[in-house]
């Protein structure tokens, strides 16, 4: 039984550290001429909340880790309680949805050619073409 306990243990702990191992270093990106230098979470939220039209969300693909991964970490929501308050936002003419886009790369194209456009990606994807305002652990 002691053996049994150890060993059940042994992998709670792996698997602990699997999930802190898999789990990305995010940022949250503007385009460089942007004159933002550094945001809370909490500040970047709203955007990403359509709470504040001053920037321009672009967000992962719905079915993206990273989405569901930044909003947890931005505003402890998850991803079908984002989609509800877009949806709502979107229903009544307030806002428009956040264009998605698949992959890092293509996130931080759409950042770069838009002075306005605020999104977030690995940050082993960061290069010159976007500017880093906050990073989520």
């Amino acid at each position: 039984m002691k053996n049994l306990i150890k060993k059940i243990t042994f992998a709670l702990g792996l698997s602990s550290f699997a999930i802190a191992v898999n789990a990305a270093e995010l940022v949250v990106i503007v385009n460089p001429t942007n004159p933002a230098t550094s945001m809370t979470s909490a500040q970047a939220s709203q955007f990403f909340l359509g709470k504040s039209p001053m920037f321009t969300p672009v967000d992962q693909a719905e079915s993206s880790p990273l989405r569901a991964e930044f909003y947890k970490k931005i505003c402890d929501k998850d991803p079908s309680e984002v989609k509800a308050i877009w949806s709502k936002l979107v229903f009544t003419g307030k806002a428009s949805a956040p264009k998605e886009y698949h992959s890092n790369a293509e996130v931080k194209k759409a950042i770069a050619a838009n002075p306005t456009g605020i999104g977030y990606i690995e940050v082993s994807a960061v290069d010159s073409s976007v500017k880093v305002i906050t990073a989520l652990h």
